[in-house]
């Protein structure tokens, strides 16, 4: 069940949570001497680290005091403070519960927390044959906040829960041609331009990387290409973003061990994220062009899969050495960024679980990201990353690395040496670009093991917030 945010004057609620920007505050609001000694001893005792709870049998009250920290931390603690109280309401078997704004909390503290709040309510059922739904289906704020403003967050939750859901598809429910069947039917009804590709038409364009990858498949590619133009967009020249579409990577021949195989359906995360961000750009009907290329295939083992040591002819003409065939999402990258260039692009973003790499190197707290040309874009992403908590660590993207992709007998080998194995990935797409871009390696951000907040276990949406917050600000 997603849980939807709206306001009202309503007051008869069983669950109300009074968000405090300090403790004196609870003297106002009309509770008894008993419940305010209760809150402030206990407030005391937990050094004001945890959420208070009355229980008055008919309804419940709860009380958050906002941290005070940086305000970037400050929005973090309300979002997974929300996020535990979404499992406390949900405890409770309650639907619909008031947050209250006592006065002195910053509304941006109150929206994070009600995002969080939100987020957390997010359940993948879809396959359960007796599913166990979470309870909770309404949050309400009082009423005389910015209608736009909650609407742009209801519309940033539901574009962060769809791409959750897609990762979340098992590949025999969600192959390429049915994961481009559902987004062009989602981003055409927010009014989005779509066109799919299909395999002759991939072949007519000499995509050579994307067909590479899908020569063991059984089930064709596509290529879906998305746009937003509104009539008032601010950008003559538009955005482009690249989604690794890879709906599940066996490693080809060079084949994964099953321990790292079972979770190979969030291969297309970046995808995902891409084509709901583009959702949530166009339903809130910011004023930006913004072009989505989406690249979509399994990877699998047949008799006509390449193998190590094939050299392939991309879409621009170049020339690729397959060194390791489980190096594939940078192949149907590749062609997509050499398209983007047909755009005029003022900025390429790539969203992708590219590398192992990466994920070892910064784990789940972080995405690394690389660039070129792009120091002004990419400044303010870092700043929205903060403030979102999508965060961003930046890897150099030096000329002596791609001295590790050179290759004997093609223009560039698609795996460098066991060093700086992100970055020589970035390096080889960096060939396929001549326009400000910025690489996103999401591979450990994109699917957590365990729940963290309001990041469920599972798939976690990741940068939806991040593009909604940059295009909406």
């Amino acid at each position: 069940m997603n849980a939807i945010i709206k306001t009202t004057s309503r007051n008869d609620f069983k669950a109300r949570v009074y968000l405090l920007d300090m403790i004196e505050q609870i003297d106002n609001i009309g509770l008894s001497e008993q419940e305010i000694n209760y809150i402030k001893e206990y407030h005391e005792s937990t050094n004001g680290k945890k959420t208070i709870h009355i229980n008055r049998f008919t309804e419940h009250l709860y009380f958050y005091v906002i941290a005070q920290e940086l305000e970037f931390r400050r929005l973090e603690e309300a979002r997974q403070s929300g996020a535990s109280m979404a499992a406390r309401i949900n405890k409770h078997n309650i639907n619909e519960v008031l947050v209250t704004d006592v006065t002195g909390v910053n509304h941006d503290e109150l929206f994070a927390y009600v995002e969080g709040m939100a987020l957390a309510n997010y359940k993948f059922t879809k396959y359960k044959t007796e599913p166990k739904e979470n309870s909770l289906e309404t949050i309400y704020l009082e009423e005389g906040y910015d209608e736009e403003m909650l609407n742009n967050i209801n519309i940033t939750v539901e574009s962060t829960l769809w791409a959750r859901d897609l990762v979340n598809e098992p590949v025999n429910h969600l192959n390429a041609v049915q994961f481009a069947d559902i987004v062009s039917t989602k981003l055409r009804e927010a009014g989005v331009h779509v066109e799919v590709l299909n395999k002759k038409k991939i072949e007519a364009l000499k995509m050579g990387g994307l067909l590479a990858v899908n020569a063991g498949s059984l089930d064709e590619p596509t290529f879906t290409i998305a746009e937003w133009k509104p009539e008032n967009m601010k950008n003559e020249q538009p955005f482009v973003l690249v989604g690794k579409g890879v709906v599940y990577d066996t490693g080809g021949y060079n084949l994964k061990p099953g321990a790292s195989m079972a979770t190979m359906k969030h291969d297309m995360a970046g995808a995902a994220s891409v084509a709901a961000a583009l959702y949530g750009i166009a339903k809130a009907r910011l004023p930006y062009h913004v072009v989505a290329l989406i690249p979509a295939t399994d990877n699998r083992i047949d008799g006509n899969a390449h193998v190590p040591g094939n050299v392939v002819t991309m879409f621009d003409g170049s020339t690729v050495e397959i060194v390791n065939t489980d190096a594939e999402g940078r192949m149907i990258l590749a062609d997509a960024l050499s398209y983007a260039k047909k755009y005029d692009p003022i900025l390429v973003m790539d969203f992708a679980t590219l590398t192992g790499a990466a994920s070892n190197a910064i784990g789940p707290h972080a995405s690394v990201v690389m660039h070129k040309d792009a120091d002004i874009y990419l400044s303010s992403l870092k700043e929205y990353g903060e403030e979102v908590y999508e965060r961003l660590i930046e890897f150099p993207l030096w000329d002596e690395y791609a001295e590790l992709i050179k290759s004997d007998i093609a223009d560039v080998k698609n795996v460098g040496s066991k060093y700086g194995g992100a970055i020589t990935a970035g390096k080889f797409l960096e060939r396929f670009t001549d326009y400000p871009w910025i690489h996103f390696d999401i591979a450990g951000t994109a699917f957590l093991d365990a729940r963290d907040g309001y990041r469920v276990a599972g798939a976690t949406g990741i940068h939806v917030r991040l593009l909604m917050k940059y295009f909406g600000d």
